[in-house]
């Protein structure tokens, strides 16, 4: 079994480590070869590509000109503790994981990444900004879904058939970043959580960021409970959240949380 998980885009670089233990991305090789195409690019370039400002991009630039190989914890730090957007805030493994929890977060949790590929969560990484949906054209293709093609989905694949339990593919990215996995070529089942917020009017609705939190909640319960088969996920209950049968296909799982009335 198998969770997957998008990036974020606020990264967290002074925190201690809870942990020493670290690993190396498995696709740097590829990583080398887009920073290659990005130094390239100016700033003014970078801002109209992503959409960011002025000053973004300054610092973009300036992190694919600086980035170094071979990566060591002096340049580098793991990615589920440099990552610190709202699935990261919602994982909160900082405190929670023990040293067996991050052992076990190694064999089911994945991020997908558009600088990185696949990483697994104490993946060595360096801070970038690149986003599996940009326009990025390069020697593959107009994006950088023709530049992964099926190299991520080949390494999901292999790391489907090396995970505890059964062979189920949790899928809590995003839509930009699940659609970089080819799902009909992984001859697995794909389950993909729904999270639902009741609103004032009584009616529940997909909102954004507590979806993200929600995701990430999900994320660490699996690894502490050591979720084996994609029917224990309907016992999921943090953060509010429960499992809404009536509202349930077996692949959509739905959760809601009823709005606080104090």
């Amino acid at each position: 079994m198998l969770a997957l998980l998008s990036p974020a885009k606020t990264l967290d670089l002074e925190s201690a480590l809870p942990t020493r233990k670290h690993t190396e991305p498995r696709m740097l090789d590829e990583s080398r070869r887009l920073i290659d195409v990005m130094v390239t690019r100016t700033p003014e370039e970078i801002a109209a590509l992503m959409g960011i400002s002025d000053e973004l991009a300054d610092l973009n630039a300036r992190r694919y000109r600086d980035f170094e190989l071979p990566f060591t914890t002096r340049n580098a730090r793991p990615a589920v503790l440099t990552f610190a957007g709202d699935v990261y805030q919602g994982m909160a493994v900082r405190e929670r994981f023990t040293e067996r929890d991050f052992t076990e977060a190694s064999k089911t949790l994945r991020i997908l990444s558009g600088l990185y590929g696949l990483l697994r969560p104490l993946d060595l990484i360096q801070p970038y900004r690149l986003e599996m949906g940009v326009r990025l054209r390069t020697e593959r293709g107009r994006n950088l879904y023709e530049w992964w093609g099926e190299r991520i989905t080949d390494l999901v694949r292999a790391d489907l058939a090396a995970s505890p339990g059964a062979n189920v593919l949790v899928n809590l990215a995003s839509q930009e970043y699940s659609a970089a996995v080819d799902a009909d070529a992984l001859d697995s089942r794909v389950v993909s959580p729904r999270f639902e917020d009741e609103d004032p009017q009584g009616r529940y609705r997909v909102v954004g960021f507590s979806a993200k939190r929600a995701r990430g909640e999900m994320a660490a319960w699996l690894v502490l409970n050591r979720v084996r088969s994609a029917r224990a996920l309907t016992e999921f209950d943090a953060a509010g959240y429960r499992y809404a049968a009536e509202e349930s296909t077996p692949d959509v799982p739905v959760f809601r949380r009823p709005r606080r009335r104090d």
